[in-house]
């Protein structure tokens, strides 16, 4: 028997176990006096707001030059995708391979994989739940490293500074980019988990 089903409430701020009252109506916890539901309120809509945004968002998080290197007053912008190219051209492979992987297939994986998942408790699809909740972790797990290019471009851009001689400047596609990662960070964090369980049947109960 679900936790729900039994008519307990978990505290999201202290973890404390609540009972459910009987009106159904806005209750708070008997320890700290957080309001808890037995389900994040409009999880789905917020977790979809989020992400359509952070999908509109990527488009020109990937089109635009996400910065400019100017070396003798001399310099032409990069996107993501030429900067992994001039990477590759210049032999460093390895750093491409992290680059490409950070900033082009983590964020394009966040966004397929929690519009799956949405799309998945909404029309209650009889998959696994728990290949859904290691995917939902996976995501959670990995959103961090797509802030490695917002990173390295802010550690440039206040290092590399010396006028005409060497400059590192920040575009657009970084502020298009660091939204997309942002955005579905809080993506991750509006979607209910718990909705997983509600909606599907793992295949191992189907046994």
């Amino acid at each position: 028997m679900r936790a729900i089903e039994a008519g307990i409430l978990i505290c999201p701020e202290c973890h404390q176990l609540n009972r459910q009252d009987s009106d159904h109506g806005r209750q708070r916890c008997t320890r700290c006096g957080a309001s808890v539901h037995a389900r994040h309120p409009h999880s789905l809509a917020r977790t979809w707001a989020l992400l359509i945004t952070a999908a509109i968002l990527y488009i020109p998080a990937n089109l635009l030059p996400i910065m400019t290197v100017s070396a003798l007053g001399q310099g032409e912008p990069d996107t993501i995708m030429s900067g992994v190219v001039a990477l590759v051209q210049a032999g460093s492979l390895p750093i491409a391979l992290v680059v490409f992987v950070a900033s082009i297939l983590v964020p394009t994986f966040k966004l397929v994989g929690i519009a799956l998942l949405l799309i998945s408790v909404q029309r209650k699809q009889p998959l696994s739940a728990r290949q859904r909740i290691v995917m939902f972790r996976f995501i959670e797990w990995i959103g961090r490293w797509s802030m490695l290019d917002v990173f390295v471009i802010a550690i440039l851009v206040a290092l590399v500074n010396f006028g005409t001689l060497a400059r590192v400047e920040a575009d657009l596609g970084a502020m298009a980019f660091a939204s997309v990662v942002i955005l579905t960070m809080l993506a991750a964090i509006t979607f209910d988990p718990r909705l997983i369980w509600d909606n599907t049947e793992s295949y191992d109960d189907q046994e």
